[in-house]
């Protein structure tokens, strides 16, 4: 017999579990040039810095979708920008059936970037009500860890597709995928009103509803930008994402250019690294929570994973030196198990660090950072390969994360950002980092 009090209690997790289904054909929408662009490249006749130039487009709208976005997440809240989101991003994924060239192909990215920007700060919005600090971080890498297996489904199924029926076709069925999740969605916040923000079962003892009045929640969001913590979280994290962007976007491409594989080949070899990503978005999470439990707080818990994880990407750039393709692939693998693990902690670090009434706007202005750096980078990326080839830009990738690292310690304790009363005058000031 149906209990609907059963049903409602399990609502957190049946919206991590669409949230996460959201994040898998995101990515796998956004993953569906790279693994064709070789043959696209053929077909319309453009070079790799045409190519980086449609990333730059996508990646400029979903920088400016990304701050958007989140200052709709938190006006509409995360239902109906998850609802709109989807629809936009899928339809304009089954756009790029009908490129013809360079301009077309710049706008059907750009709509893309549109769509897919307000995804995320609407998802760390529901995560963020859902469930309280100390199991976040589980969720968070939930969520994230379907990034991985988007980009680990996209390669052989991108390629079977484009080898089958062509990329036009692959684009325009698989594109439409990710509408299917609108269903559910609606159905499940249709039945059960007012699951906007509720606490996860059995979390109730971690979970303060009386948080909206602790005294990090009355921090306005000017208070909060004159912080040199959120600032060096934000730099930390965009550092990192702006290297993402380049595994993202320029590594199927570059083990069939640099590394002479077929794209039938890319399909069943490129899997590996990104099935390394997915577990490292859980390994992270897992190991960050194992130090909570043992008595480290979240500072030192989280910082740990953080800097050991950066450490770990800069050397694995290493691998566009690398003498043989197994020994790059393996280095590249390396090098996303240690990015998503250092992605899911430093997105959940932005939760705790940030008053909840502003975590989708600060959340979002973090995504669009690292974005926006990603797209300034495309523009030189493109030209750097077609000139020099790949490794000036995995050097490239691996500096950044030792930036990241240095920005994570010069921003001190990982904790939410106070006000602080000085003397008598009662005037609030955000603390010193």
């Amino acid at each position: 017999m149906w209990n609907k009090s059963s049903w409602r209690n399990s609502i957190p997790g049946w919206i991590v579990l669409l949230l996460f289904g959201g994040s898998l054909f995101n990515y796998l929408d956004r993953s569906l040039l790279s693994v064709v662009i070789p043959q696209v490249r053929r077909d319309l006749h453009l070079t790799n810095a045409n190519y980086g130039l449609a990333i730059h487009g996508f990646l400029v709208m979903y920088a400016v979708f990304y701050v958007l976005g989140g200052r709709i997440a938190d006006r509409l809240g995360y239902r109906r920008t998850f609802a709109l989101t989807c629809v936009f991003w899928s339809l304009a994924a089954m756009a790029h059936s009908f490129v013809q060239g360079l301009r077309s192909l710049f706008f059907c990215q750009a709509l893309l970037g549109t769509g897919e920007g307000s995804y995320y700060p609407a998802a760390i919005r529901a995560v963020t009500g859902l469930f309280p600090p100390a199991r976040r971080a589980k969720a968070v890498g939930t969520i994230l860890s379907a990034i991985s297996l988007g980009m680990l489904i996209a390669p052989p199924l991108v390629a079977w597709t484009s080898l089958h029926y062509g990329w036009r076709v692959t684009f325009l069925f698989l594109g439409s995928l990710g509408l299917l999740l609108l269903p559910p969605w609606v159905w499940i916040h249709l039945q059960f009103r007012g699951a906007e923000e509720m606490p996860a079962p059995g979390l109730a003892e971690s979970y303060d509803p009386a948080a909206s009045n602790s005294p990090e929640q009355e921090v306005s969001l000017r208070e909060v930008l004159q912080s040199r913590k959120y600032w060096c979280v934000l730099a930390a994290r965009a550092c990192a994402d702006s290297a993402w962007y380049f595994y993202l976007f320029w590594i199927p491409g570059y083990f069939q250019d640099a590394r002479g594989l077929s794209l039938g080949s890319v399909g069943r070899i490129l899997w590996v690294p990104y099935f390394c990503s997915f577990v490292g978005a859980h390994a992270g999470a897992v190991a960050s929570s194992a130090l909570i439990r043992r008595g480290w707080g979240l500072h030192r818990s989280r910082k740990t994973v953080l800097l050991a994880a950066a450490a770990i990407c800069a050397f694995s750039a290493s691998a566009g030196f690398a003498p043989t393709t197994n020994l790059a692939l393996t280095l590249v693998s390396l090098a996303l198990f240690a990015h998503q693990s250092y992605s899911t902690n430093i997105h959940t670090v932005i939760t705790e660090i940030s008053p909840s009434k502003h975590v989708a706007i600060l959340y979002g202005m973090t995504g669009a950072a690292g974005t926006l750096i990603g797209a300034a980078a495309q523009l030189a990326l493109g030209s750097l390969i077609d000139r020099h080839g790949y490794k000036p830009a995995f050097a490239w990738a691996g500096g950044m994360y030792v930036l990241a690292a240095g920005l994570l310690i010069s921003a001190g304790v990982l904790e939410p950002i106070r006000r602080r009363v000085y003397g008598k005058s009662n005037r609030p000031f955000c603390e010193r980092d």
